[in-house]
């Protein structure tokens, strides 16, 4: 009998936007950055707050995601909250962002700065 192991699915799914977003943000990264980390610190009315920042090192608990422009890294911590989300790159006239459709989200503040789960 043989065992095969699946490949566990990313904890986030990124759109092909979102992709392109993290390659430009790669071609302008600060020396010494090997990609770019999504986190979600406690702040917000409602908690949780979504932040994407440059990352210098890989921490073992983080998850790893290979897209074409680089690393994506998902904070060990927070992938709880993340499982199953879908992250996207908006921009139109008046803002440009990374949002995000997060199934685990039980409510956000009226602002969409933070969410609770």
């Amino acid at each position: 009998m043989t065992t095969t192991i699946r490949q566990r699915p990313a904890a986030v799914l990124l759109t092909p936007a979102a992709e392109a977003r993290i390659a430009a943000l790669m071609a302008k990264a600060p020396e010494g950055a090997i990609g770019v980390k999504l986190s979600t610190p406690r702040r917000g009315c409602s908690g949780l707050a979504y932040s994407v920042d440059y990352v210098n090192e890989a921490i073992a608990f983080d998850e790893r995601i290979e897209t074409p422009g680089g690393t994506f890294f998902i904070d060990g911590g927070s992938v709880l909250y993340l499982v199953g989300s879908t992250m996207d790159w908006v921009e139109d006239d008046f803002t440009a962002g990374f949002v995000f459709n997060n199934p685990n989200a039980k409510g956000s503040c009226g602002c969409g700065e933070s969410f609770t789960v």
